[in-house]
């Protein structure tokens, strides 16, 4: 790992500069949280399936493909799915692709989706299913007409969109943003 990423890593334990530059043969810090390997046998853990969508322009449902591709299980602590109120059978993981949603998500981030949460909010993100392609964009009310917003602040390139019915049916609201970039 480079410099920058270790002085990141100090800096969120609350240790000081260089810390990471020795070994340490004492306790870890005080902050430290242990990384826990998934054991797909464990009870408390619910692993949440990694899918590419096949999507319809004008059709309300979809069809999710398994992501195969980086390997990684996105695993949860069955308790904070109780805590949230989510239902593990209703929610996906998808990659984001492309650039409209800068900074707060890039192109090869992860979001997890909760499928039974349609019903847009002023302000919230979602997926969408918008005239067959599938889009992460945030929904904002205006004049009583819902619109996709992109937060890249180049909105001449990422304007706004008008969510109509036909084109626009919400696969889900975002619930969960794993960044492997910040």
């Amino acid at each position: 790992m480079g410099d920058a990423v270790a002085r990141k890593i100090e800096e969120a334990i609350g240790e000081i500069q260089g810390w990471m530059d020795t070994d340490h043969a004492g306790p870890l810090p005080r902050s430290y949280t242990p990384v826990i390997e998934h054991d797909p046998d464990d009870p408390d853990f619910v692993e949440i399936k990694k899918v590419k969508l096949k999507l319809s322009a004008g059709i309300t449902g979809f069809v999710s493909i398994p992501d195969y591709d980086d390997g990684r299980p996105i695993t949860f602590r069955r308790e904070w799915l109780t805590k949230k109120g989510y239902s593990a059978e209703h929610l996906i993981a998808v990659s984001v692709k492309g650039e409209s949603m800068e900074p707060t998500m890039s192109d090869g981030d992860t979001v997890v989706i909760n499928t039974l949460d349609t019903t847009p909010r002023d302000g919230e993100t979602y997926a969408i299913n918008y005239d067959g392609e599938d889009i992460i964009k945030r929904m904002v009310r205006d004049y009583g007409r819902w619109f996709l917003v992109s937060d890249n602040p180049d909105q001449k390139r990422y304007h706004r969109q008008e969510c109509s019915q036909g084109t626009c049916v919400v696969i889900g609201r975002v619930v969960l943003l794993q960044r492997e970039r910040f």
